[in-house]
């Protein structure tokens, strides 16, 4: 049977190894082993021949349900799927048998095949980047940037665009249920640290926007730079985060006064007592080990945000990417008006938290309704330049302080925490403690109310 090219564009025979996809068959067929060892590194995609890849999938067919796989039941699946002489007949099935002496070898004989199906890619990568290239219509701004996205996906060993059978996603739907299960964990994604956000929404998940908004002076830099140093220090995680609005040397200044746990003035000013010294040297040496990098370069634009949260992730891995804040960060065109470019970025960061499977926090300005009206709790509407923030995000929450209001309000230390929002599970008001002094906030010990707040609960990240 001829070779079937897997894309378009080629010009010449693409790259490709048949002996070493036969090999990969017989040892498949030879051991169970070898099916689940090869079926971590490569799928059909991978291979080059049609028959190769009718032939792993109905072996990986047999093998998930738990049959016996040989020549005799691939050959009698296959049957049984309308496609043996699609792969040449039985006698094709027992070939590949008979040349493949031992099992040994199947992730050897793996890597191979994926070498030449991400050489494949590459090719047609560089048609569609060829394409762009030609076409003047589109702006070469986003030329470059869809360009990169294709490259990015491409050196993850994804295809440039693909369908997913649903029978393949109830498949890993059902095994990620199972494992949940199994675990009994109450947050499944990226913990903050602050227990009752963790309990609500089972932590940062995946491909998920988060908005955090207020009113100026609430506290939202405070809140999401707490999140930003739990998640790298004690989570031990990757983390990106983009402050636009203040200096990266601002920002140490209070992630240091929050993990020393010391005055943020005295810590300013240079002004330390005898006993802050230590603290603060600990403090240096914990943020030191971890994966936190900031970016505070001015005027960054979506496509500056996403070109470099990309490479960050190729060269060092990344879990958590967070903008201090949304409305700074520059469209990479002018829109008719400023809530068509605002609808551009918060679409464009919920892409990227799509696109690199991670979940982003980007903090938000409110308009001055709050204040207009007696209860100046934010509410959904409230939020600056474009509704669409709202629709885009899979979590809204607002940071609301009496106190900013009223000097002498009885709930002078605590703040709420408003989950507005919530895509895939149900809305809460989270009672925290506001340490301003120490640049932190902390969980309230559980029935605390809304009274003053207590001691910082035990899951606290500070």
């Amino acid at each position: 049977m001829p070779a079937q090219p897997a894309g378009e564009g080629f010009d010449r025979v693409p790259p490709n190894n048949l002996e070493a996809e036969v090999s990969v068959l017989g040892s498949m067929l030879l051991s169970k082993d070898a099916i689940a060892e090869v079926a971590e590194i490569i799928g059909p995609e991978e291979f080059y021949r049609g028959a190769h890849r009718t032939m792993f999938e109905a072996v990986k067919g047999l093998y998930d349900r738990g049959e016996p796989v040989d020549a005799v039941t691939l050959a009698d699946e296959l049957e049984r799927r309308g496609q043996l002489d699609d792969v040449g007949g039985a006698l094709a099935v027992t070939d590949i048998v008979s040349r493949v002496p031992t099992a040994a070898n199947a992730l050897y004989y793996a890597r191979i095949v994926s070498g030449h199906a991400l050489r494949r890619r590459l090719i047609e990568c560089g048609t569609h980047i060829t394409r762009m290239g030609y076409d003047t219509a589109e702006e070469v701004e986003q030329s470059v940037d869809r360009a990169e996205g294709l490259v990015y996906r491409m050196a993850q060993h994804g295809r440039v665009s693909e369908f997913t059978p649903i029978k393949q996603l109830l498949s890993a739907g059902f095994e990620r249920i199972e494992q949940l299960h199994e675990s009994n964990a109450a947050v499944t994604g990226l913990p903050t640290g602050f227990a009752d956000l963790d309990e609500l929404t089972a932590g940062l998940q995946p491909g998920n926007l988060v908005i955090i908004a207020s009113r100026p002076a609430m506290g939202k830099s405070t809140l999401v730079t707490n999140m930003c140093t739990h998640v790298a220090v004690e989570e031990r995680k990757s983390v990106v985060l983009f402050s636009l609005e203040m200096s990266a040397m601002e920002l140490i200044q209070r992630v240091l006064a929050a993990e020393a746990k010391i005055d943020s003035d005295r810590l300013r000013t240079g002004r330390l007592r005898d006993d802050d010294w230590p603290k603060v040297s600990q403090a240096i040496g914990r943020l030191a080990e971890t994966r936190l990098h900031i970016d505070d370069t001015p005027g960054t634009t979506l496509m500056e945000v996403r070109s470099k949260c990309r490479r960050l992730k190729q060269k060092h891995g990344l879990d958590l990417i967070v903008l201090d804040y949304l409305q700074l960060m520059q469209p990479h065109r002018r829109a008719e008006n400023r809530v068509q470019e605002v609808a551009e970025l918060s679409r464009g960061m919920k892409i990227l938290a799509k696109e690199l499977d991670v979940p982003v926090i980007a903090l938000s300005q409110l308009s001055r309704r709050p204040e207009e009206r007696t209860d100046r709790r934010p509410q959904l509407s409230d939020l600056r330049e474009s509704g669409s923030i709202e629709q885009d995000a899979d979590i809204v929450c607002f940071i609301y302080r009496d106190e900013v209001y009223d000097p002498d309000s009885a709930a002078k230390g605590e703040a709420e925490l408003i989950v507005a929002k919530h895509r895939n599970g149900p809305l809460k008001t989270i009672h925290l403690a506001f340490l301003g002094s120490t640049s932190r906030f902390a969980s309230l010990r559980r029935g605390s109310g809304s009274g003053p707040a207590g001691p910082p609960h035990p899951g606290a990240p500070l």
